[in-house]
């Protein structure tokens, strides 16, 4: 699950492949989102929360009310079903994303950090991050991720010093 963005998105994935996942974007309803899209994915996918064995959640970076409704719900669900949890960049998550869908080679994701600024990373390719998240303006950052493809909901709110938007949210 991640809440780290404007979006709710939740995914049961089953050790191989995703089975079920839900999206909403409404930057304002995380904690009204969250848990009727989890009841809707375990429905989709014909299982039960008990049977989940393990929880993956979006650390960020991102808001902190959206943010903090994720992680205290995936916190809560590895203490109620005694699984591990495991925190996930929402910047990486993101950059895989848009491996799969054919981006090679270095890019960065951009998503909204609000306030005229966005929360961004440099991938050398889906997988691997060049340094560490951070939040600037996008005139700030124009100059050094020149030339790359940058994914991400920040990359289109900003095209001037983002030209080459492309790919997931």
């Amino acid at each position: 699950m991640d809440t780290a963005t404007p979006a709710v998105t939740v995914a049961l994935h089953d050790g191989t492949s995703v089975i079920a996942s839900f999206g909403q974007v409404d930057a304002r309803r995380h904690g009204e989102l969250l848990l009727p899209a989890v009841d809707r994915v375990l429905a989709e996918a014909g299982t039960k929360l008990d049977a989940v064995t393990g929880v993956v959640v979006g650390v960020g970076p991102g808001p902190y009310t959206g943010l903090r409704i994720g992680l205290v719900t995936a916190a809560t669900f590895g203490s109620a079903l005694s699984v591990p949890v495991h925190g996930v960049c929402t910047l990486d998550g993101i950059a895989y994303a848009a491996g799969r869908d054919g981006l090679e080679g270095p890019f960065v994701v951009a998503t909204d950090a609000r306030r005229k600024e966005v929360y961004w990373a440099r991938y050398e390719d889906a997988r691997t991050r060049t340094g560490e998240p951070a939040v600037d303006r996008p005139a700030d950052i124009a100059e050094a991720v020149a030339g790359l493809p940058v994914v991400g909901a920040g990359a289109r709110l900003y095209p001037e010093s983002f030209p080459d938007a492309r790919g997931p949210e």
